[in-house]
């Protein structure tokens, strides 16, 4: 299965964002095998950046340190799939400012729904800074539901019990991008988060 087969936005009626580097990960995965689902903020500023786009890619490299940080054994995306875990951004586009406006997160969390959809069988999702989990908490409004993740700081509400229909949800911060190797101790709480999750889907 390739999700970018699947969904896709029509209309980019967003103002905040570059349109053209839209990034729905292309790549082919069984989706009965993924455990968990790991939602980071948007694409990468430079295409060649993204998740699955190989080489020196930075998001593959900040992700890989933060899953060895967490003691898992990885050198490449492919031995991260081998984990049962899937990465995507909430925001598809790359963002052309700072933040994003709440009107991008929630109009990109409809393909993200359509996206987490395709996965049966996760066990607990990884929301990996402030935008993804706005992203789910927007798709929980627009089906009725109670709100997933309370407001307050993620520093405050890491560590919280969380569902999402039943199943865990993990909010944290950014593991994709620069910033990962800087700051230092949101580092070592990245890799505690993704320890628990792999724990919960017993890898």
């Amino acid at each position: 299965m390739r999700e970018d087969e699947r969904i896709w936005c029509e209309y980019l009626p967003c103002k905040d964002v570059n349109h053209a580097g839209i990034a729905i990960p292309r790549i082919e995965i069984d989706p009965d095998k993924v455990s968990i689902v790991l939602i980071s903020e948007s694409s990468a500023l430079k295409a060649e950046d993204n998740y699955y786009s190989g080489g020196d890619a930075l998001f593959e490299q900040t992700t890989l340190q933060a899953f060895r940080d967490a003691g898992a054994k990885v050198d490449s995306y492919a031995d991260i799939l081998g984990l049962g875990v899937y990465l995507t951004p909430a925001v598809k586009c790359r963002k052309s400012g700072y933040v994003l406006e709440s009107i991008t997160i929630d109009e990109c969390s409809k393909l993200l729904e359509q996206e987490i959809a395709l996965f049966h069988n996760w066990k607990v999702m990884l929301l990996m800074g402030d935008a993804a989990i706005r992203a789910l908490n927007m798709i929980a409004k627009r089906n009725g539901e109670k709100r997933v993740i309370p407001a307050g700081s993620t520093y405050k509400i890491r560590g919280g019990e969380f569902d999402f229909r039943g199943r865990k949800v993990l909010p944290s911060y950014l593991q994709a991008g620069p910033s990962f190797f800087i700051e230092k101790s949101k580092r070592r709480m990245i890799a505690e988060d993704i320890r628990t999750a792999l724990e919960i889907a017993g890898k």
